[in-house]
């Protein structure tokens, strides 16, 4: 049977007139300039033998291998100063010349901030209200636990600062192979100590995960019998190799990987994954967990009370991750909740200054009962996601994704924009499908058939510059791939890709419409937008006379949509 014609919407809402012609592009961009490092990664044809010729011949160490396969490598050279506004020309063009060397490139520092709030940590089970029963909508995680599913046999990766691996509620959980420093280049992840604590982040993400249950001390994880690790990579010069690395760790060995961080959640950075990232994540699904997929968990960002928009991050935005957002004990959407089209499920965490927060473990072998966040709700999502595996060890990353849709419910969570999508699933971009219920996702998981392999249909919509008058619509009606191999049976993702220009991106909106309504925001005007109320009444102001994000930076938002699984 051929499929019916597919109508594809893309709205285009501008506050001036502007023509799409090049890349995402603007006069007043707040980019940073680029700070080059003294390392290259190389791909060269010829394997760990000719890395090493290239080593010797222009004064490189060679740090090994990025990925297990023998040709991608690290190299460094003690000659080149560790920190420096401009490219090194010189190895540029000598690299360039080597006919065996099919890519390189010299890497940069990228920023990356943790996902957490900066709340002073404070002194377990009785204070976990989001899964004791105590309140009508908790992560009914009990109901997992009485089925005698606790984690076990599963491992979850914590991608961060480092975790306190001898911590008394983390040490008998804790995986040595899921771990590693990669600041450091060796195998222990402690954290760096300082004055202000500041790298208990990953230790505190951990403890949601599996912090060890009936030991009498702090609380519970979520999957408390499962085998945690910790990568340290935030702590240190962070760039595409490293990112690349923690990804790429142990990839039939690690199930989870959990990760809360990302670009600046500022309202102005427009900023994704590297070449060698990106591919870590297509390896990660298409060869981790002995080709079933790795699951990367993402927090969504902190960015709300800047307007930002997680859709302009090219990591929660990415097909490959699985993008979590956060809600208040009283359903409420968080102050600093960013909404975007990209947003999967949602666990709890903070709100105002006198909402409870999560409990978990702390540094120096403590407790806290102030984690808070995006930070603090993809590890519990993480944790619940450990427990369906265990219920059903054969789930493949997309299946997952299927799982976590239909486990998701509206429950009590607040917002004005949800709505009933084709497949009569609501839909928030704030909340994506609603609260994750645990119970409901492991029983689905015991019964679930595997999904069909993944077919891929690519659409070009607009061919040449066009002028775009203030409120455009382009329309394409398609029959999706119908009379090919790769025809599509049922849609679990839109990828829009748009080049154009314009000078205040803060003043562009971009909105894909399905055939049955179903609208998705993919970019939203990022100034001029009302405070939410919670920041309003935890005294956190905006100056609404405040210029709003200037021009556009090197690229536009790769704005990934994942609000229509499956249809």
């Amino acid at each position: 049977m051929r499929p019916a014609p597919t109508a594809l919407w893309l709205r285009l809402a501008l506050a001036l007139g502007l023509a799409l012609v090049g890349p995402l592009a603007g006069g007043r961009a707040s980019v940073r300039a680029p700070i080059y490092v003294s390392s290259w990664a190389v791909r060269v044809s010829q394997g760990y033998r000719e890395a090493e010729r290239l080593a010797r011949k222009f004064g490189f160490v060679n740090l090994g291998e990025i990925f297990p396969d023998g040709q991608y490598f690290h190299l460094r050279h003690r000659g080149v100063v560790q920190q420096s506004l401009t490219p090194h020309w010189g190895h540029h063009l000598r690299l360039k010349r080597e006919p065996k060397v099919q890519w390189f490139e010299q890497q940069t520092l990228r920023r990356r901030v943790k996902r957490s709030l900066a709340v002073p940590s404070d002194p377990w089970f009785p204070q976990q209200w989001y899964m004791n029963n105590e309140m009508q909508s908790d992560l009914n995680v009990l109901q997992v636990w009485n089925q005698g599913l606790t984690g076990q046999g599963v491992v979850v990766s914590v991608l961060d600062d480092g975790i306190e691996k001898d911590h008394p509620d983390l040490w008998a959980n804790y995986d040595p192979l899921a771990s590693y420093d990669f600041n450091d280049y060796d195998p222990d992840p402690q954290p760096r100590y300082t004055p202000s604590d500041e790298n208990r982040h990953g230790t505190r993400c951990a403890g949601e995960v599996a912090a060890v249950a009936n030991n009498g001390f702090c609380g519970t994880g979520v999957a408390f019998n499962a085998r945690i690790g910790g990568v340290r990579m935030l702590d240190g010069t962070i760039t595409d190799v490293v990112e690349a690395q923690s990804l790429s760790l142990q990839p039939q060995h690690i199930h989870v990987y959990s990760a809360s961080w990302g670009p600046e959640d500022d309202g102005r950075t427009v900023d994704g994954p590297g070449v060698l990232t990106r591919e870590a994540f297509w390896r990660g699904v298409t060869q981790g967990r002995g080709g079933l997929g790795a699951l990367f968990v993402w927090a969504s960002g902190n960015g709300g009370l800047h307007y930002d928009n997680c859709d302009c991050d090219g990591y929660t935005n990415s097909i490959y991750t699985l993008s979590v957002g956060s809600a208040t004990q009283q359903g409420r959407v968080p102050w600093y909740s960013e909404a975007c089209a990209s947003t999967l499920t949602t666990t709890y965490s903070s709100g105002v200054a006198t909402d409870p927060q999560i409990v978990t473990t702390d540094l120096h072998h403590q407790c806290t009962d102030k984690h808070t966040g995006t930070s603090a709700s993809a590890p519990l999502a993480a944790g619940m996601i450990a427990l369906a595996l265990e219920a059903n060890p054969f789930l493949t990353w997309r299946d997952m994704q299927h799982l976590v849709v239909r486990a998701s419910k509206p429950a009590q969570l607040q917002a004005e924009d949800w709505r009933t999508n084709g497949v009569g699933r609501r839909v928030s971009h704030h909340y994506g499908y609603g609260l994750l219920d645990a119970g409901r996702l492991v029983d689905l998981a015991r019964t679930w058939l595997p999904t069909q392999p993944q077919k891929k249909c690519a659409i070009r919509v607009v061919h040449s510059p066009t002028p775009i008058l203030r409120l455009m619509h382009v329309t394409r009606n398609l029959s999706a791939c119908a009379g090919r191999g790769n025809w599509i049976r049922s849609l679990e993702h839109v990828q829009v890709q748009l080049s154009l220009t314009y000078s205040r991106r803060g003043d562009l909106q971009i909105s894909l419409t399905s055939p049955m309504g179903t609208r998705s925001t993919l970019v939203a005007i990022r100034d001029a937008v009302p405070l939410h109320a919670a920041a309003v009444r935890d005294g956190r102001g905006h100056d609404r006379a405040a210029p709003g994000p200037p021009g556009d930076q090197q690229r536009a938002c790769a704005a990934g949509h994942r609000g229509a699984v499956p249809g």
